[in-house]
Order: structure tokens, then C-alpha cells, then sequence
């Protein structure tokens, strides 16, 4: 249980503060019932394949039907799935007008930040409702393709489409995650929710915070290694934690 004192001292930093980053990891979307699909209750294996190959960037080479199969599926259980306290009080936050800027910053790919309607939104793995082109790389949302298609064929050039999302043995998209450096040194505050603190080089976001001045707030169920270097650690939900710290 975290110690009011230090809510209240968290509390205060994001009162006073112009500039805020979140940076929010996959314990906020298993919150509202999002599986991690990694181990436990037999998320780690689908049809006798493992997690980790289905998500591959060999795969989508090899099998690229069996990957959107995969992922179709990974949507049905997203779409069963509601943003929660944690997602809504971001948002809040957000649209409030109580800050000179406001950036969230997301290693999910469920989109229950944007169904929470959070209008500043960098997600560094990508998003599960949108497709992109092998070919000329263009972006478009999958409910803008034929259902009929899969793999969907790319509207504008007409090659197959694959998932819009960071695979694994790929590397995370420059443009955003330089985004999020810059808007990380730049904050006044940084809270870091539902993450392992484990996975870089999304983790390098609060570390360029912390470097350049910012009062460093973690809200997770237990500690993880980013707990020493914390200003303050708040354990507990981020459904519970973050709208008090939000005030909402």
C-alpha cells in the first residue's frame, strides 16, 4: 500500500507542473481485461505456436495469412475490452487545459487510449487496428479495408498490407520514438504506469526525463528497477492511482 504522503507529494509535483509525459506499459490495459499474451492461463501459446513466433518479423515472411489470423484474433479479444479509470484520467488530463502540454506516450497496441479519447498520443509499437503496405508503406485503418482480404491489399499500390505493428526482431519506429525523447526532455513531469521498466529503448523516455530535471513518478503493483531512481514510487492499479493523482 503507498503511503498518502507520498500521493500527496506526487499530487503537488503534477499541480505545479507545465509539462507532463506518461509513459504507459501493458499493466494498464491488463487492468481492463487486455491479456499480455505472454505466459499464464495459456496466453503464451496460440493453435501450438509461441507467442513470440507468431509476433515475428520472420512470420509475416513466411505465413503472412497466419499472421493477420493471429492478430484478427488479438483484436476480437481487444474489442470485449473497455478503457479504464487509468485510461479516462489520462485523457481528462489531457483535454483539461490545465497544462502547457500533455504527452502520452504508449508501448501498447490495443488502442484503449484513443477509445478513452486521449488526443496526444505516441505509440511506439504501433497500433492493432491498422494495417500498412509492404510495398510504399502507407498507413491505413484495417475498418477503411475489406474484411474479405486477408492479407488486406493496399489501396494505393496494391501489394498486401501486414500488421502496423512493432514485431519482434524489429526495431521501433525513429519518428516516434524521437518524438517521445524530445517531449521526455522537455517535461516537468514524468509518470511512468503499468510497465516492467525492463524493455528499452522505450525505458530510455523516463531516464532522458529524469536527466533533464523532471520529477520522476512510477505507479506500478510491485517494484521494478526503475523504483530506486524514482522521485516517487506509488504502488497500487493505475485505475486507482492515476485519477487521484490527476485529481479526477
Amino acid at each position: 500500500m503507498t503511503d498518502a504522503n507520498q500521493i500527496e507529494r506526487a499530487r503537488d509535483a503534477v499541480s505545479s507542473a507545465g509539462r507532463i509525459l506518461v509513459l504507459t506499459g501493458a499493466g494498464i490495459s491488463a487492468e481492463s481485461g487486455v491479456p499480455t499474451f505472454r505466459g499464464g492461463n495459456g496466453a503464451a501459446v496460440w493453435r501450438g505456436m509461441p507467442f513470440e513466433e507468431l509476433s515475428s518479423a520472420r512470420m509475416v515472411e513466411e505465413d503472412l495469412p497466419l499472421v493477420w489470423e493471429w492478430f484478427d484474433y488479438r483484436r476480437g479479444v481487444v474489442a470485449e475490452c473497455e478503457p479504464n479509470p487509468a485510461h479516462r484520467a489520462i485523457a481528462a488530463a489531457q483535454k483539461s487545459g490545465r497544462f502547457d502540454d500533455f504527452a502520452l506516450v504508449t508501448q501498447n497496441i490495443d488502442g484503449l487510449h484513443r477509445a478513452a479519447g486521449s488526443p496526444d498520443l505516441i505509440e511506439l509499437h504501433g497500433h492493432i487496428h491498422d494495417a500498412r503496405c509492404l510495398s510504399c508503406a502507407s498507413v491505413h485503418p484495417l475498418d477503411s479495408l475489406s474484411v474479405e482480404e486477408r492479407p488486406p491489399i493496399c489501396p494505393g499500390c496494391g501489394d498486401s498490407m501486414r500488421p502496423h505493428v512493432v514485431l519482434f526482431g524489429e526495431m521501433l519506429d525513429e519518428d516516434e520514438l524521437l518524438k517521445a525523447y524530445e517531449r521526455a526532455a522537455e517535461c516537468d513531469v514524468c509518470i511512468v504506469a503499468g510497465t516492467s521498466a525492463l524493455v528499452y529503448p522505450a525505458m530510455h523516455v523516463p531516464e532522458i526525463a529524469k536527466r533533464e530535471g523532471a520529477f520522476l513518478v512510477e505507479v506500478n503493483l510491485e517494484e521494478t528497477p526503475l523504483s530506486s531512481r524514482a522521485d516517487v514510487s506509488l504502488f497500487g492499479k493505475a485505475g486507482e492511482v492515476l485519477p487521484q493523482l490527476f485529481g479526477s
